[in-house]
């Protein structure tokens, strides 16, 4: 199916590029999601009409991430688990519980944009998570995993 997209999607293009992707990742993803649009007539030309307003509604998304991204950067979390006396988790500190405390801490991240790259944590310490708040913006937070006091 060749779709128009209407915002940039990774591993895919940018906005306006026409693209061939399968039916099913159009129908039930990059359509219901807002990001593309089936490549018709009818649609490019209304593609093209709306193309400086939808550049201007990404440049805005981008500026907004740029400057969340900067209040967020270097930021040190803590969280407390309950742990053994080896310092393991019983249990493990997810994306979830990374979201959820930075939203506790004023900001607004879904657990999808929380990335951790070798998986939940396991163990007390400090460790480093990124935070994407948008395709161009990631950010490094640093997310200190203490044992709970009982």
């Amino acid at each position: 199916m060749q779709v128009i997209l209407l915002e940039k999607v990774a591993n895919l293009g940018t906005l306006g590029d026409v693209v061939k992707v399968k039916d099913g990742y159009a129908r039930n993803f990059l359509i219901p999601k807002g990001a593309a649009r089936r490549a018709t007539e009818k649609a490019l030309k209304e593609f093209e009409v709306r193309r400086a307003e939808l550049e201007k509604v990404l440049t805005d998304k981008l500026a907004a991430a740029q400057a969340e991204g900067e209040k967020l950067a270097g930021k040190t979390l803590t969280i407390a688990q309950k742990a053994g006396v080896d310092g393991r988790l019983f249990g493990s500190v997810t994306n979830a519980d990374v979201a959820e405390a930075l939203k506790a801490a004023g900001f607004t991240v879904a657990k999808a944009q929380v990335r951790m790259p070798n998986g939940p944590l396991k163990i007390v310490g400090s460790q480093a998570v990124a935070v994407a708040l948008h395709h161009d913006v990631v950010v490094d937070v640093t997310v200190a995993v203490v044992a709970a006091a009982d």
